[in-house]
């Protein structure tokens, strides 16, 4: 079974696939060694039975191992057992030796897979019939199965074996050794001492690398010619919750705009723990506070989703804290953090330092000349925090206010008095407005009076006190006032003859 993981975009999606390979028999059953020998004493009774080397066939199912057979011989059968769902091999003594007729017995054994058509395998079996040290030494047990945890110390003794000889003097002395067969991960991992039978460990055990271990020990007397003896022997590895969980994040979309919709896919995370059991049971915590949320998908996989309003201007990127706890005792958790950036939206205006300005300005002034500086400021970032200053278009007596006036449109600096407008570079564009205030005059001072702000059109006799005391010495000069208003209103000059029998007033002289 060959698992895969496919992420599909537009929408962010996770889907797993499990692709079943169907097995060929390509492969014909195989000895670790083309060789075997065996050293019987010529004293074994008839039925004694010697194990031998297994098969193997890395095809499945029909086309694995299926039996064996033994070539025709008038002193050996053949006997299959099962052990943990292996086909094991024995060869079985069906009448006595006599090393004086029949020293060496060649055999052939065979090994057939359940294929079609069928593949075999064999490997040469060679008796050597030996004289006078006639009993072997024999495990009290056949079969060990015993359980370690990972974490067991190095030095710990975590078995011991025992076999009898029945032989007296050096044959029936026994030292305890592994199996021929034995692999090199065993050996590194454990010890045998040879006159006890103690099993030590002297290796790390893990149980995520390998959580099983099975082998074979022998026992071999001290006669001439030896004997021996085998056992098997299973370790079942248990697991300690000794590895703490990962988050994985398998994909990540940041920045992400500041009016993302509730319910949009930032990330997809995974979690995983090496351990097993409940020690490898893993689940995903979100530190409270942000406006995201983890949504559970398939196999320990988790979307992080949007679930509340973002403002850049207020949180410019969001720091999520996102714990891995695992459910062993005591529990092991991983904190990763997902940075996700807000990228800015252009829906906030610029904005004046001060909402009206009053500019005075004496006649005759130099052409050209600043006659007063505006600033804005725009809480937006980038492009949409760029502000450019124009003039709001209008006109005065069918004349374009352009004509008498200009802005500078990257430092705000006006060169007349006019309502003014700021705009931001945005997509779309957004603008405000000041106003300004003005009077511009010839030859006279300044006109100086209190409130009210303004008045309606009347005749001189009926102007307020103030106004009209202040303008009655200008009987016979001719004075001109300017003004400006708000956005879309024109622009008026008013220049009364001598008589001064009606002024306009539109707004506070200072």
């Amino acid at each position: 079974m060959l698992p895969l993981e496919v992420i599909v975009e537009h929408p962010l999606q996770l889907h797993r696939i499990d692709i079943d390979i169907q097995d060929l028999n390509d492969n014909s059953p195989s000895f670790l060694t083309n060789e075997r020998f065996f050293k019987i004493a010529e004293s074994i009774t008839a039925g004694a039975k010697f194990t031998m080397e297994s098969a193997h066939d890395p095809d499945v199912a029909s086309n694995s191992l299926r039996s064996y057979s033994v070539s025709d011989n008038d002193t050996f059968l053949l006997n299959v057992k099962t052990q943990d769902g292996t086909k094991i091999p024995e060869l079985v003594q069906k009448t006595s030796l006599d090393r004086e007729k029949k020293a060496v017995h060649k055999l052939v054994l065979t090994a057939v897979d359940g294929g079609n058509p069928a593949r075999s395998g064999t490997s040469e079996i060679t008796v050597i019939v030996l004289d006078i040290n006639d009993n072997a030494p024999q495990f009290e047990i056949q079969f060990y199965d015993v359980s370690v945890a990972e974490n067991t110390p190095v030095g710990t003794t975590v078995l011991n074996v025992r076999a009898t000889d029945s032989d007296q003097g050096l044959n029936g002395v026994i030292e305890y050794l592994f199996a021929d067969q034995t692999p090199d991960t065993i050996m590194s991992l454990l010890d045998v001492d040879f006159n006890t039978g103690d099993i030590t460990i002297k290796g790390q055990l893990d149980y995520e690398q390998i959580h099983l271990h099975k082998f074979d020990m022998m026992a071999k007397d001290k006669g001439n010619p030896q004997m021996e003896g085998q056992c098997s022997i299973k370790i079942k590895i248990a697991d300690v919750n000794d590895n703490a969980p990962e988050n994985i994040i398998t994909s990540l979309t940041s920045p992400i705009p500041e009016n993302s919709s509730p319910g949009m896919v930032i990330a997809l995370i995974s979690a995983k723990d090496l351990d097993g059991g409940e020690n490898g049971k893993v689940k995903l915590i979100m530190t409270p506070g942000s406006p995201f949320t983890l949504k559970p998908s398939v196999s320990n996989h988790y979307a992080l989703l949007t679930n509340g309003p973002l403002d850049r201007e207020t949180f410019p990127e969001y720091d999520v804290v996102i714990t891995a706890v695992d459910s062993g005792y005591p529990p092991l958790s991983t904190k990763k953090t997902v940075t996700v950036e807000i990228l800015d939206v252009n829906y906030n205006p610029p904005v004046f330092s001060q909402p009206s300005y009053t500019v005075y300005v004496k006649e005759n002034g130099t052409p050209a000349s600043i006659l007063r500086s505006v600033s804005a400021s725009d809480t937006d970032m980038g492009e949409n925090a760029k502000i450019s200053y124009s003039i709001l278009d209008s006109k005065v007596q069918d004349v374009s206010v352009s004509s008498y006036m200009y802005i500078n449109s990257d430092n705000g600096s006006i060169y007349s008095m006019h309502s003014q407008e700021a705009k931001d570079h945005g997509s779309p564009s957004l603008s405000s407005n000041a106003i300004f205030v003005s009077w511009t005059r010839m030859t006279m001072p300044p006109l100086l009076f209190t409130p009210p702000l303004s008045w309606p059109l009347s005749p001189i006799g009926r102007c307020p006190g103030p106004l009209k005391q202040a303008i009655s010495p200008l009987r016979y000069r001719q004075w001109t006032q300017t003004r400006a208003i708000m956005p879309g209103f024109p622009i008026g000059w008013q220049r009364p003859q001598t008589r001064l029998c009606s002024v306009w007033i539109f707004t506070q002289v200072r």
